[in-house]
């Protein structure tokens, strides 16, 4: 029988041994050490031969996991540069003023959280006093992306600093008044302070990669230098099983991307028990981390730990650490010492030993409160070895005890996270712990103070002192003041006003074809990030490769195989485009972090994303309210849209909802234009209210969602009719009559309001012609370019009309006269079109593609859900029937003429 435990052939290496016999030499030299000394002393001597090895640049496999230990020994710590004991003072003040906070909340029954941040102050603090950049020195400073639950911390720097008051402190999460601060990072709520949003969870991780990705990009284009810009993301170990949080680990190491710092608190806790009861979360996360190309530096154990491991000559206590469950670990945190020397000293003959020489204390003392992410000088050693690291991101494994400093009630308690507030009597058993000088008469009537040290006091004076060394107050959100860019020349926006004759195209080639005109503009066209997710050449962009180069920081390092093509396949360092392969959310990220260079870097950049508009809004619609969030702004462009126009790809294919999402947040203005020359003015007009110069009542802070079709037709040229711009823009425009379109129809003929967006208007065209010459109906037509910007102009009419102001909905004065009933129809689900049933006063009705999808033909899924010209033909003639307008029988006599 096969040995399950031996060495496979494959995995041999396939080189002829040159030396059989050194080699045998070596194999016995481990034998002996083995047997002499043990499998573990063996293994100790191949580890460290092994990192020899790697430091020498011997190419070898790279150990994925290292003992339980700090990766930066206690004897090779740099020495803090500032005073520690301060530093000391400082966190205390904002350790009580982050739980205070919490606490006075909740008698609003807000909530908050207090346990984060207690594990995690010490490394934000040293990196506030030492690390963090500011925005007020040279470049653009740090981005910094703070862990959402550890904000109360947070709060109470700023407080401590004069950034904010007692007021607003009182006003957590109660931001209705104008004078609240919301529960966690949020730039659209307190723009002045937080710049990225990182709640929900694994945003944060992968957003702060591709800000270091983008950071690299502007410098690279010289766009603008921010080499010395370095980003840091905190974390939560649970926050790790976030797939967003790990998604583009592999992306930053194969680009070197060491401007990245991942600092993870690891308090072995998540919100409802431990992240990993019956493993160890450093040492998969340290595998993980490593496995991707990853620098690592493990924070583990405080200087009470030393005594510990200068005893371990046997390393029963490596070995013991590294075997003990991370729920284990948090037991020992909330138990006395008779219980520690039993269960973890007590399993080894050599740890027995070793007890008997530590006192109660000092086993309390290193299992329930020395951990490296709480001892400044652990964390300093840390960051500075990060900074320091070159040609790879680092993550720093920061183990902390959860609710740090709050009280054997809160510390390693399993239900921490939804504790909400401190009792009077253990505020003042925190306060003597923190060594704070709040009298008891501070208690009044059983209400917790907050305290300060005074404005001029040596602790403000020294931290502001810091913060002005390094740049200024941080967190902060700037939006430095630039210059709007310049318009583009007219004659890119115009190419499609005559329309494209002969010629079938489009709307996704009309867009490609724009972008292209636009990217040539002298004074802006620099400024455009064209970004897509693999799929450039469905989306007919593969005539941009050459052009504007794909970037990489690589450059282009192979011959392409298609380099004798006009249309090769170019990467660059200075590339252009960002090619993001198989990762719709990793192009997001990207775009969310060019849509907010206006105010990270100061540099005005043009991002848009274009993408299959079924894997946007329903794939990453979280990170798009991330971009609403951090005021991004942009163009999304959802193309081969609609459930019927992207032939034989399906169900899983079939958009037929994406309106709807979009519609869902504030900051999306969603277009579905129908031809080539309305998606130049919404263009036109995005470019001048979100990078021009918008007018004073705009929101600058928007972006625009794009639909457009893989289905080429037609392209009509524009009509010259008075306030056709305008209604593309806000949504609705008369796109023909029926006597413009040549059909003739009876002085008396019955008549019939057409409403169709994107592909849906040339069914309706054809209906409208069918209509006039089978029916005698005369039918006009108009694009619906926005059915959302409709209702949201419809729904503040009517806020409006409640504060006595008189106004009437865009909708309802562009359909003002047009007679007989309205019949809408898109390609998309009829929820999309009904968004503005409740304004219109003509009778109403619409139709859809509700459902699934399907493969088949164009003109088969049409039929399928009812939504083609003969049965927009049906449904308006049913309409009219009901009116008493035409026949009863026309309705059955048109269902059996087209076979519905």
């Amino acid at each position: 029988m096969t040995d399950p435990n031996a060495i496979q052939p494959s995995e041999l290496d396939q080189l002829p041994d040159r030396d059989p016999e050194e080699t045998a030499e070596w194999q016995a030299s481990l034998d002996a050490v083995a047997a002499a000394a043990g499998p573990h002393r063996a293994a100790y001597l191949m580890r460290r031969t092994l990192e020899r090895a790697e430091g020498a640049g011997v190419a070898l496999p790279k150990l994925l996991e290292t003992d339980y230990v700090n990766t930066i020994p206690t004897a090779a710590e740099p020495a803090v540069d500032g005073d520690e004991a301060m530093e000391q003072r400082i966190t205390a003040w904002n350790r009580w003023n982050a739980a205070a906070m919490v606490t006075r909340g909740s008698k609003y029954g807000v909530g908050g959280h207090i346990a984060t941040f207690a594990s995690a102050a010490w490394l934000y603090e040293t990196g506030f006093n030492h690390f963090f950049r500011g925005k007020e020195g040279d470049g653009s400073g740090d981005q910094l992306y703070i862990q959402g639950h550890a904000s109360p911390g947070i709060y109470a720097r700023a407080f401590l600093d004069g950034r904010i008051g007692e007021e607003q402190l009182d006003n957590f999460r109660r931001e209705a008044g104008g004078n609240g601060l919301p529960s966690y990072p949020h730039p659209r709520r307190l723009p002045w302070l937080w710049e990225f949003p990182t709640v929900s969870m694994g945003l944060g991780p992968i957003s702060a990669i591709y800000q270091a990705r983008f950071n690299r990009y502007l410098t690279s284009r010289g766009i603008k230098d921010v080499s010395d810009s370095h980003v840091w993301a905190f974390l939560g170990d649970g926050e790790m099983d976030e797939p967003e949080s790990t998604t583009a680990l592999t992306l930053a190491a194969r680009e070197r991307l060491d401007n990245l710092t991942f600092v993870v608190n690891c308090n072995l806790q998540r919100l409802d028990g431990p992240v990993r009861a019956n493993f160890k979360i450093v040492q998969e996360l340290e595998a993980q981390f490593r496995g991707a190309g990853w620098n690592v530096i493990k924070t583990l154990w405080g200087t009470a730990w030393d005594e510990l491991f200068q005893l371990d000559t046997t390393g029963a206590l490596v070995r013991r650490l590294r075997e003990v469950p991370d729920a284990q670990v948090q037991t020992y945190q909330t138990r006395d010492a008779a219980y520690i020397r039993e269960d973890f000293f007590g399993k080894d003959p050599a740890l027995v030993e070793m007890a008997k020489l530590l006192s109660d204390d000092k086993i309390l003392e290193c299992f329930h409160v020395s951990r490296g992410g709480h001892e400044s000088r652990k964390v300093y050693a840390a960051y500075k070895a990060a900074l320091s690291h070159k040609g790879a991101p680092t993550v720093i494994l920061a183990q902390t005890v959860k609710g740090h400093t709050l009280g054997e009630g809160f510390a390693s308690k399993n239900a921490n996270h939804q504790m909400k507030k401190l009792t009077v009597d253990e505020f003042k058993a925190m306060r003597d712990r923190l060594e704070l000088p709040i009298p008891d008469s501070r208690f009044a009537d059983g209400v917790v103070p907050y305290a300060h040290p005074g404005a001029d006091s040596p602790e403000v004076r020294y931290l502001q002192e810091r913060r002005a060394a390094l740049g200024g107050p941080a967190p902060a959100r700037r939006v430095h003041p630039v210059a709007p860019l310049p318009q583009p020349a007219e004659k890119a926006f115009t190419a499609f006003d005559k329309g494209s004759g002969s010629q079938n195209v489009a709307t996704t080639m009309a867009f490609v074809r724009l972008v292209k005109d636009l990217v040539r503009d002298k004074e802006t066209g620099r400024r455009w990030v064209p970004i897509v997710p693999d799929e450039a050449r469905t989306f007919g962009m593969e005539s941009l490769f050459p052009s504007l180069g794909i970037y990489s920081p690589m450059g282009q390092t192979y011959e392409p195989v298609d380099r004798d093509q006009l249309m090769y396949y170019k990467e660059a360092k200075n590339g252009q485009i960002l090619n993001e392969g198989i990762t719709e959310a990793g192009a997001m990220a990207e775009f969310v972090a060019a849509s907010t260079s206006y105010s990270t870097h100061g540099e005005t950049m043009i991002p848009f994303y274009i993408y299959y508009s079924m894997f946007g809004w329903q794939r990453t619609g979280d990170q798009m309210w991330q971009l609403g969030d951090q005021l991004g702004r942009g163009f999304l462009v959802g193309a081969t849209a609609g459930r019927t126009t992207l032939t034989g790809e399906g169900l899983q294919h079939a958009d037929g909802h994406s309106p709807v999402i979009a519609a869902t947040n504030p900051a999306a203005l969603t277009y579905d234009p129908a031809f080539a020359y309305e998606i130049a003015v919404i263009v036109k007009e995005g470019l001048r209210r979100m990078f021009g110069e918008a007018k004073p009542d705009e929101d600058q802070n928007v972006f625009y969602y794009l639909t457009v079709y893989n289905e080429p037709l037609p392209q009509p040229a524009k009509p010259q009719a008075a306030g056709v711009d305008e209604g593309i823009v806000k949504g609705l425009y008369r796109f023909n009559t029926a006597e413009s379109a040549g059909l003739s129809p009876a002085a008396n003929s019955p008549r019939i309001q057409l409403l169709g967006s994107g592909t849906a208007i040339h069914w309706a065209l054809k209906a409208q012609a069918l209509l006039a010459e089978e029916w005698g109906v005369a039918a006009d037509v108009w694009s619906a370019t926005s059915w959302t910007e409709l209702r949201r102009d419809a729904m503040e009419a009517d806020e409006a009309l409640l504060r006595g102001e008189d106004r009437v909905p865009f909708v309802r004065q562009a359909l003002q006269g047009a007679e007989g009933p309205v019949l809408a129809v898109s390609d998309y689900m009829r929820q999309v079109p009904d968004q503005i049933a409740q304004w219109v006063e003509q009778d109403y009705t619409s139709l859809g593609a509700d459902g699934f999808g399907l493969s088949d033909t164009r003109e088969a899924a049409r039929r399928h859900f009812g939504v083609d010209a003969e049965s927009i033909v049906v449904a308006a003639l049913a309409q009219l029937a009901r009116r008493g307008e035409v026949r009863a029988t026309a309705v059955k006599e048109a269902r059996e003429k087209y076979g519905l």
